[in-house]
Protein backbone atom coordinates (compact mmCIF):
# COMPACT_ATOMS: atom_id res chain seq x y z
CA UNK A 1 0.00 0.00 0.00
CA UNK A 2 2.68 2.71 0.97
CA UNK A 3 4.23 1.69 -2.38
CA UNK A 4 1.58 2.38 -4.10
CA UNK A 5 0.75 5.55 -2.12
CA UNK A 6 4.49 7.04 -3.08
CA UNK A 7 4.30 5.70 -6.68
CA UNK A 8 1.33 7.93 -7.60
CA UNK A 9 2.53 11.45 -5.42
CA UNK A 10 5.92 10.88 -7.64
CA UNK A 11 3.90 10.39 -10.47
CA UNK A 12 2.29 13.71 -10.56
CA UNK A 13 5.42 15.36 -8.86
CA UNK A 14 7.78 14.10 -11.47
CA UNK A 15 7.63 14.90 -15.51
CA UNK A 16 6.55 11.19 -17.39
CA UNK A 17 10.14 10.29 -18.79
CA UNK A 18 10.99 11.39 -15.30
CA UNK A 19 8.69 9.23 -13.77
CA UNK A 20 9.69 6.54 -15.94
CA UNK A 21 13.32 6.55 -15.35
CA UNK A 22 12.26 6.57 -11.53
CA UNK A 23 10.25 3.62 -11.82
CA UNK A 24 13.31 1.53 -13.87
CA UNK A 25 15.47 2.50 -11.29
CA UNK A 26 13.62 1.36 -8.42
CA UNK A 27 12.42 -2.02 -9.89
CA UNK A 28 16.24 -2.51 -10.68
CA UNK A 29 17.10 -2.12 -6.91
CA UNK A 30 13.88 -3.94 -5.50
CA UNK A 31 13.22 -6.73 -7.67
CA UNK A 32 16.13 -7.05 -10.64
CA UNK A 33 18.91 -7.84 -8.82
CA UNK A 34 18.16 -8.61 -5.89
CA UNK A 35 16.44 -12.27 -7.88
CA UNK A 36 19.78 -12.07 -10.07
CA UNK A 37 21.88 -12.66 -6.53
CA UNK A 38 19.26 -15.05 -5.00
CA UNK A 39 19.02 -16.85 -8.24
CA UNK A 40 22.78 -17.40 -8.04
CA UNK A 41 22.31 -19.62 -4.98
CA UNK A 42 18.78 -20.75 -5.15
CA UNK A 43 16.50 -22.65 -7.85
CA UNK A 44 12.76 -22.73 -8.08
CA UNK A 45 11.19 -24.63 -10.74
CA UNK A 46 7.83 -24.47 -12.38
CA UNK A 47 4.78 -27.11 -10.98
CA UNK A 48 4.39 -28.71 -15.07
CA UNK A 49 2.11 -31.35 -15.57
CA UNK A 50 1.50 -32.14 -19.59
CA UNK A 51 -1.56 -33.33 -21.12
CA UNK A 52 -1.45 -35.36 -24.73
CA UNK A 53 -0.62 -38.51 -25.84
CA UNK A 54 2.36 -36.84 -28.29
CA UNK A 55 5.74 -37.37 -28.95
CA UNK A 56 5.93 -33.65 -28.04
CA UNK A 57 4.78 -33.61 -24.29
CA UNK A 58 7.58 -35.14 -22.78
CA UNK A 59 10.23 -32.41 -24.37
CA UNK A 60 7.69 -29.47 -23.88
CA UNK A 61 7.28 -30.48 -19.97
CA UNK A 62 10.97 -30.64 -19.56
CA UNK A 63 11.67 -27.61 -21.23
CA UNK A 64 9.45 -25.61 -19.25
CA UNK A 65 10.53 -27.21 -15.37
CA UNK A 66 14.14 -26.96 -16.25
CA UNK A 67 13.23 -22.92 -16.03
CA UNK A 68 14.30 -20.93 -13.16
CA UNK A 69 11.69 -19.14 -11.95
CA UNK A 70 14.10 -17.10 -9.83
CA UNK A 71 16.36 -15.82 -12.63
CA UNK A 72 15.47 -12.31 -14.09
CA UNK A 73 16.81 -12.13 -17.86
CA UNK A 74 16.55 -9.85 -20.52
CA UNK A 75 13.12 -10.68 -21.85
CA UNK A 76 12.47 -9.10 -18.07
CA UNK A 77 14.30 -6.26 -18.66
CA UNK A 78 12.39 -5.37 -22.38
CA UNK A 79 8.87 -5.85 -20.99
CA UNK A 80 9.18 -3.95 -17.74
CA UNK A 81 10.75 -1.28 -19.58
CA UNK A 82 8.12 -0.76 -21.87
CA UNK A 83 5.51 -0.83 -18.89
CA UNK A 84 4.55 -4.52 -19.39
CA UNK A 85 3.60 -6.53 -16.57
CA UNK A 86 4.71 -10.29 -18.13
CA UNK A 87 7.95 -10.22 -16.12
CA UNK A 88 7.71 -7.30 -13.29
CA UNK A 89 8.21 -9.62 -10.15
CA UNK A 90 4.41 -10.00 -9.92
CA UNK A 91 4.11 -11.78 -12.85
CA UNK A 92 7.54 -13.85 -14.02
CA UNK A 93 6.90 -15.53 -17.47
CA UNK A 94 9.57 -13.53 -18.87
CA UNK A 95 11.73 -16.45 -17.35
CA UNK A 96 9.37 -19.09 -18.99
CA UNK A 97 8.54 -17.33 -22.34
CA UNK A 98 12.54 -16.47 -22.64
CA UNK A 99 13.22 -20.11 -22.84
CA UNK A 100 10.61 -21.24 -24.68
CA UNK A 101 11.01 -18.84 -27.29
CA UNK A 102 14.44 -18.86 -27.82
CA UNK A 103 14.61 -20.33 -30.84
CA UNK A 104 12.38 -17.87 -32.84
CA UNK A 105 14.76 -14.96 -31.90
CA UNK A 106 16.18 -14.34 -34.84
CA UNK A 107 13.44 -15.58 -37.58
CA UNK A 108 11.02 -14.07 -39.64
CA UNK A 109 8.47 -15.40 -37.04
CA UNK A 110 4.72 -13.87 -36.84
CA UNK A 111 3.65 -13.15 -33.37
CA UNK A 112 -0.17 -12.00 -31.75
CA UNK A 113 -1.11 -11.24 -28.39
CA UNK A 114 -4.78 -10.95 -27.95
CA UNK A 115 -5.33 -7.57 -25.08
CA UNK A 116 -3.04 -4.26 -25.94
CA UNK A 117 -3.69 -3.26 -22.21
CA UNK A 118 -6.55 -0.55 -21.88
CA UNK A 119 -5.83 2.02 -19.84
CA UNK A 120 -10.02 3.07 -19.98
CA UNK A 121 -11.06 1.95 -16.62
CA UNK A 122 -14.44 1.57 -17.82
CA UNK A 123 -13.11 -0.92 -20.04
CA UNK A 124 -13.10 -4.81 -19.57
CA UNK A 125 -9.68 -6.00 -17.94
CA UNK A 126 -8.46 -2.53 -17.60
CA UNK A 127 -5.05 -2.00 -16.41
CA UNK A 128 -5.95 1.34 -14.74
CA UNK A 129 -5.59 4.90 -15.63
CA UNK A 130 -1.83 4.54 -15.84
CA UNK A 131 -1.98 1.35 -18.15
CA UNK A 132 0.29 1.34 -21.31
CA UNK A 133 -1.67 0.23 -24.38
CA UNK A 134 0.41 -2.11 -26.30
CA UNK A 135 3.87 -2.08 -23.89
CA UNK A 136 4.16 -5.82 -25.14
CA UNK A 137 4.09 -5.33 -28.81
CA UNK A 138 6.56 -2.93 -28.34
CA UNK A 139 8.44 -5.40 -26.63
CA UNK A 140 7.83 -8.24 -28.67
CA UNK A 141 8.85 -6.19 -31.24
CA UNK A 142 12.45 -5.05 -29.73
CA UNK A 143 12.96 -8.46 -28.72
CA UNK A 144 12.53 -10.05 -31.96
CA UNK A 145 13.63 -7.77 -34.38
CA UNK A 146 12.51 -9.66 -37.56
CA UNK A 147 8.91 -10.17 -36.63
CA UNK A 148 5.72 -9.20 -37.58
CA UNK A 149 3.78 -8.35 -34.00
CA UNK A 150 -0.11 -8.30 -34.60
CA UNK A 151 -2.83 -7.54 -31.56
CA UNK A 152 -5.74 -7.12 -30.76
CA UNK A 153 -8.08 -5.50 -28.13
CA UNK A 154 -12.28 -5.01 -27.68
CA UNK A 155 -11.36 -1.48 -26.34
CA UNK A 156 -11.11 0.43 -29.94
CA UNK A 157 -9.66 3.57 -28.60
CA UNK A 158 -6.61 1.64 -27.85
CA UNK A 159 -6.04 0.29 -31.18
CA UNK A 160 -2.73 1.81 -33.07
CA UNK A 161 -0.11 1.05 -36.38
CA UNK A 162 3.30 1.19 -36.18
CA UNK A 163 6.90 -0.27 -37.59
CA UNK A 164 5.84 -3.97 -37.64
CA UNK A 165 2.79 -3.62 -35.56
CA UNK A 166 -0.74 -3.91 -36.80
CA UNK A 167 -3.72 -4.12 -34.11
CA UNK A 168 -7.53 -4.67 -34.97
CA UNK A 169 -10.81 -5.14 -32.99
CA UNK A 170 -11.62 -8.51 -31.56
CA UNK A 171 -14.58 -9.33 -28.93
CA UNK A 172 -13.14 -12.60 -27.62
CA UNK A 173 -16.69 -13.47 -26.47
CA UNK A 174 -17.83 -13.53 -30.01
CA UNK A 175 -17.23 -16.00 -32.62
CA UNK A 176 -18.10 -13.99 -35.33
CA UNK A 177 -15.63 -11.41 -34.13
CA UNK A 178 -12.66 -14.01 -33.81
CA UNK A 179 -13.51 -15.35 -37.52
CA UNK A 180 -13.36 -11.53 -38.93
CA UNK A 181 -10.18 -10.64 -36.59
CA UNK A 182 -8.39 -13.79 -38.50
CA UNK A 183 -9.98 -13.00 -42.18
CA UNK A 184 -8.95 -9.44 -41.79
CA UNK A 185 -5.11 -10.31 -40.29
CA UNK A 186 -2.72 -11.26 -43.24
CA UNK A 187 -1.90 -14.86 -41.61
CA UNK A 188 -2.15 -17.38 -44.79
CA UNK A 189 0.40 -18.74 -43.58
CA UNK A 190 -0.16 -19.08 -39.85
CA UNK A 191 0.81 -17.91 -36.84
CA UNK A 192 4.06 -18.72 -34.54
CA UNK A 193 3.29 -17.13 -31.41
CA UNK A 194 0.13 -16.65 -29.82
CA UNK A 195 -0.14 -15.14 -26.14
CA UNK A 196 -3.76 -14.73 -24.92
CA UNK A 197 -3.67 -12.25 -22.64
CA UNK A 198 -7.62 -11.09 -22.63
CA UNK A 199 -10.51 -11.00 -20.65
CA UNK A 200 -8.87 -13.81 -17.98
CA UNK A 201 -12.00 -15.70 -17.31
CA UNK A 202 -12.59 -19.20 -18.16
CA UNK A 203 -15.23 -18.92 -20.78
CA UNK A 204 -13.57 -16.03 -22.73
CA UNK A 205 -10.03 -17.99 -23.01
CA UNK A 206 -12.63 -21.32 -23.80
CA UNK A 207 -13.81 -19.02 -26.46
CA UNK A 208 -10.75 -17.58 -28.03
CA UNK A 209 -8.77 -20.93 -27.92
CA UNK A 210 -11.61 -22.59 -29.99
CA UNK A 211 -11.80 -19.96 -32.45
CA UNK A 212 -7.49 -19.66 -32.77
CA UNK A 213 -5.79 -22.72 -32.20
CA UNK A 214 -6.28 -23.36 -35.59
CA UNK A 215 -4.08 -20.73 -36.87
CA UNK A 216 -0.90 -22.23 -35.21
CA UNK A 217 1.92 -23.18 -37.32
CA UNK A 218 3.42 -26.21 -37.45
CA UNK A 219 5.97 -26.13 -33.91
CA UNK A 220 3.69 -23.06 -33.25
CA UNK A 221 3.23 -21.52 -29.72
CA UNK A 222 0.41 -20.71 -27.81
CA UNK A 223 0.00 -19.53 -24.14
CA UNK A 224 -2.54 -18.57 -21.89
CA UNK A 225 -1.75 -15.81 -19.45
CA UNK A 226 -3.17 -14.80 -16.01
CA UNK A 227 -5.32 -17.94 -14.90
CA UNK A 228 -6.55 -17.96 -11.65
CA UNK A 229 -5.61 -20.79 -9.77
CA UNK A 230 -9.12 -21.32 -8.43
CA UNK A 231 -9.84 -22.02 -11.74
CA UNK A 232 -6.62 -24.70 -12.44
CA UNK A 233 -8.36 -27.65 -11.32
CA UNK A 234 -11.45 -26.85 -13.99
CA UNK A 235 -8.69 -26.27 -16.85
CA UNK A 236 -7.26 -29.36 -16.04
CA UNK A 237 -10.09 -31.49 -16.17
CA UNK A 238 -10.47 -29.74 -19.42
CA UNK A 239 -7.03 -30.50 -21.05
CA UNK A 240 -7.34 -34.17 -19.43
CA UNK A 241 -11.27 -34.76 -21.11
CA UNK A 242 -11.50 -33.06 -23.81
CA UNK A 243 -8.44 -30.90 -25.43
CA UNK A 244 -5.41 -33.93 -25.14
CA UNK A 245 -7.97 -36.00 -27.10
CA UNK A 246 -9.39 -33.29 -29.80
CA UNK A 247 -6.02 -31.99 -31.05
CA UNK A 248 -3.92 -35.33 -30.66
CA UNK A 249 -1.13 -34.00 -32.59
CA UNK A 250 -0.52 -30.60 -29.68
CA UNK A 251 1.18 -31.18 -26.51
CA UNK A 252 -0.20 -29.21 -23.88
CA UNK A 253 1.31 -28.20 -20.73
CA UNK A 254 -0.35 -26.61 -17.41
CA UNK A 255 2.52 -24.28 -15.66
CA UNK A 256 2.08 -22.51 -12.19
CA UNK A 257 5.14 -20.12 -11.49
CA UNK A 258 6.41 -20.02 -7.71
CA UNK A 259 6.28 -16.13 -6.75
CA UNK A 260 6.55 -14.28 -3.20
CA UNK A 261 4.15 -11.75 -4.59
CA UNK A 262 1.56 -13.19 -6.48
CA UNK A 263 -0.54 -16.64 -5.78
CA UNK A 264 -3.73 -15.97 -7.26
CA UNK A 265 -3.08 -15.67 -10.95
CA UNK A 266 0.25 -16.64 -11.68
CA UNK A 267 -0.07 -19.44 -13.94
CA UNK A 268 0.15 -20.44 -17.68
CA UNK A 269 -1.48 -22.64 -20.10
CA UNK A 270 1.66 -23.53 -22.96
CA UNK A 271 0.40 -25.30 -26.28
CA UNK A 272 3.31 -26.69 -28.36
CA UNK A 273 1.56 -27.62 -32.05
CA UNK A 274 3.54 -31.02 -33.52
CA UNK A 275 4.89 -31.31 -36.91
CA UNK A 276 2.12 -33.47 -38.53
Amino acid sequence: MLRKVISSLLRRALPPHAFERVRLCWWYLSYYFTRMAISWFWTRHPDVRGYGSGAGVPDLVKRLHSVNALAPTRMCRVMTKYGSDKGNGWHNYTTVYSALFEEFRDQPVRIFELGLGTNNPGAPSSMGVYGRPGASLRAWRELFPNALVYGADIDRSILFQDDHIETFYCDQLDQASIHELWSRMDQESGLDIIVEDGLHTFEASISFLEGSIARLRPRGIYVIEDIMTSLIDRWKDQLERIYSKRYPSFAFAFVSLPSHSNSFDNNLLVIRRGLE
